[in-house]
């Protein structure tokens, strides 16, 4: 069986992190979410086909031609069309039975093996509270999928579609017959249409475990927190004499702990990091290959990517910085609204209520502080931006079109 893997937008609701990368590559407790979406199909996969498109050479630089022992084709989207059209590009690759997940949706492997044993073709549906915002299945007696109507105001069922498929080649046959949406793209939705129409009976396995569509830059975050939870103490670093591990915590090979430090998990720090002297890490936080926690500075629950540097007395609380941001001395993150509210973030253009009481900031690649810069809870900042010493930053940085 193939697993094709949709992995060829841009991520522009994750901007400014994707201005770098593919939205699959970004990092979720220290691994490209790809690879987490790899992991839970592999034991019932022979050949992972990968479809690319934005940033697409950054991908397969990535992967390579097998994962875990797995081979991997990728092949191009040219240009984004909706998922039926990415589900065509694996046509010249795919001659069986085949699952469909998508490149940034974090499920168990429980739900790739339920496609897997399904008969024909599949649709994966887990029940939600409110399915108004979602794609909802309508099941016959029978147990097989009725219909399905995008985000209506009066849900036929709680059944959401989760996105997630299986389908034998001839689908691709209903695929060439599938028509534009309204918003001018190949659904597979519209695909699973004309099969019911022509008398196909498609299989509903209902799943209701762990489901993270990481779509805006808090999923991160949360992404995160939830592949965390499930680590086991390893220390295989460097951990100088006076430091303190509490708790599952990952120091990999290469990485240094200095005196005075302490960490308490889950947490990792990777390859060629170095926290401390004298430093606190705390919450499901991952400090990147080369980053760097130095003196005085409190880390809490955030992603540090790769070569970014908190280096003097700083607070960095429920945030992402990209590779290579350095913050000056000083340099304060606020992660809570004085009224107690959730905290809110611009994408594309409109606020959007993020759920979370505490939230920091997203600082794209190589954004850099002067001394004593502070930064508001839910503020985002182009790759590249700098400030100057003490400047108070309470809005976004950069194009509201480029920061999605």
């Amino acid at each position: 069986m193939y697993g094709v893997v949709l992995a060829a937008g841009q991520g522009t609701r994750m901007r400014p992190l994707t201005d770098h990368r593919p939205k699959p590559l970004l990092p979720a407790a220290g691994r490209p979410l790809l690879e987490h979406v790899f992991d839970a199909c592999i034991d019932v996969v022979d050949e992972f086909v990968v479809v690319i498109g934005y940033r697409g050479s950054d991908v397969v630089d990535r992967l390579g031609r097998a994962y875990e022992g797995v081979p991997i084709s990728c092949v191009d989207q040219p240009g984004p069309a909706g998922t039926a059209h990415a589900i065509a590009q694996a046509r010249g690759v795919v001659d069986e039975r085949f699952v469909v997940l998508n490149g940034d949706v974090l499920v168990d492997p429980t739900l790739p093996a339920a496609l897997a044993a399904a008969s024909g073709t599949a649709i994966a549906t887990t029940p939600v509270a409110d399915p108004r915002s979602y794609g909802v299945v309508s099941v016959g007696d029978d147990g097989s999928m009725e219909g399905i109507v995008e985000k209506p105001a009066d849900p036929p069922t709680n059944l959401a579609n989760v996105g997630c498929y299986a389908f034998d080649p001839a689908v691709f046959e209903y695929i060439d017959r599938t028509g534009t949406s309204e918003r001018g793209e190949y659904e597979i939705t519209d695909t699973l249409d004309l099969l019911l129409a022509d008398g196909d009976t498609i299989s509903v396995v209902e799943y209701d475990g762990r489901w993270l569509d990481v779509g805006r830059p808090w999923e991160l975050l949360c992404a995160t927190e939830l592949l965390l939870a499930g680590i086991e103490r390893d220390v295989r670093g460097d951990v100088e004499a006076g430091a303190r591990l509490r708790g599952d915590v990952v120091v990999e090979p290469g990485a240094t702990v200095r005196e005075g430090v302490t960490v308490e998990g889950p947490a990792v720090v990777q390859s060629s990091a170095e926290v401390g002297p004298n430093a606190y890490v705390r919450g499901a936080t991952v400090v990147g290959s080369g980053a760097e926690v130095g003196h005085g500075v409190e880390v809490k629950n955030s992603i540090l990517m790769d070569g970014a540097a908190v280096p003097h007395l700083s607070y960095v609380g429920d945030s992402i910085l990209g590779r290579d941001v350095n913050l000056g001395a000083g340099t304060q993150v606020a992660n809570l609204r004085h009224d107690e509210a959730s905290v809110e973030m611009t994408v594309k253009g409109d606020r959007v209520d993020t759920g979370r009481r505490k939230l920091g900031v997203v600082l794209g690649d190589g954004v850099k502080t002067g001394i004593n810069v502070s930064l508001n809870a839910g503020v985002k900042v182009e790759s590249g931006a700098g400030f100057d010493p003490g400047t108070v930053v309470l809005r976004d940085i950069g194009d509201e079109s480029d920061l999605g």
